[in-house]
């Protein structure tokens, strides 16, 4: 089956859009390296045992969204438009994934399928994921709770499971999904045998805690991406766009500007501010706020749930 495509070639004019693909690799590097420093200083504030408990808790928290937002660089790396070398993308990927407990491998063919048939039921295997239509489903996707059972199901899945059903994966991709996952786990079983015998619980403290603590933030802004917009193969309507503060838009590599890149997933995350400017007037889901996204998908929860 071919995938329904909205038609977005008019919304950029053909030499801006042209502008707008060119690939850079600063504004990656700075922004991987402003990850890594908000990981490593949120974690150190944190293992200062002398220091005001408040003090402490907020290195910890800064930590944690650090680790989380990862995901938002590994998003990127994974369309490899983030830097200009394919190698460069795909380790970079690797160790943001490592970092926030996703598999570059696997995911990147994952979210291309994502790309291919957005939103669309049956298709889109995002859409697989439960849908928070009950306060108690709503508070359930914020805590991180069904990101955290459905990732011990889905790396099982990949470490152990009969992978010939997943519409992603083919004979060719699957014992390279396989190695990179044992791969993965390796290095954190070896960061679990050697917090136990330093005795330091680094993997549980510094790791594991801070990723549990960051991962609300990051549901709050993933859920907004998709959920209540158009079950449609048309991508001004099955998208949203949410305008938020600049620290978020850095945190998350202007993943916020999510219609836009979803429209043009060529155009690398440091240009699509400017590519807004052009398919912004387009848009039928475009908020100003996550706080106003959440208070609209609060008030009609039982809607979001996919069609019958």
């Amino acid at each position: 089956m071919t995938a329904p495509v909205a038609a977005s070639s008019a919304l950029i004019p053909r030499q801006a859009l042209a502008d707008l693909n060119q690939l850079r690799n600063g504004p990656a590097s700075l922004r991987l390296l402003s990850q890594l420093v908000t990981i490593v200083a949120g974690g150190l504030v944190w293992a200062q045992s002398s220091w005001p408990l408040a003090l402490r808790l907020a290195g910890l928290l800064l930590c944690g969204v650090g680790l989380a937002t990862c995901f938002a660089g590994l998003h990127e790396c994974s369309h490899r438009t983030a830097f200009k070398s394919r190698w460069a993308n795909d380790a970079a990927a690797w160790l943001l994934g490592l970092l926030s407990f996703y598999n570059a491998t696997a995911y990147r063919r994952y979210h291309q399928w994502h790309h291919r048939y957005t939103h669309l039921p049956g298709l889109d295997p995002e859409l697989e994921d439960p849908l928070p239509t009950t306060a108690l489903g709503y508070l359930l996707e914020l805590s991180g709770w069904n990101w955290w059972t459905g990732k011990l199901r889905g790396t099982a899945q990949l470490l152990w499971g009969d992978l010939s059903a997943v519409p992603y994966l083919n004979a060719e991709l699957i014992p390279k999904v396989r190695r990179s996952i044992w791969l993965q786990c390796s290095v954190y079983g070896a960061l679990a045998a050697l917090s136990l015998i330093g005795a330091n619980g680094f993997l549980l403290w510094y790791w594991l805690l801070p990723l549990a603590l960051g991962q609300p933030f990051l549901r709050f802004v993933l859920l907004a991406e998709h959920t209540g917009c158009s079950f449609s193969s048309d991508g001004t309507a099955n998208t949203r766009t949410t305008l938020t503060t600049a620290p978020v838009r850095w945190l998350m590599w202007n993943m916020p500007f999510h219609a836009e890149h979803h429209l043009y997933a060529s155009i690398p995350f440091h240009a699509l501010p400017a590519a807004h400017a052009h398919i912004a007037p387009h848009l039928q889901h475009l908020d100003h706020g996550y706080l106003q996204v959440h208070r609209q998908l609060r008030a009609q929860l039982p809607a979001l749930g996919l069609p019958a």
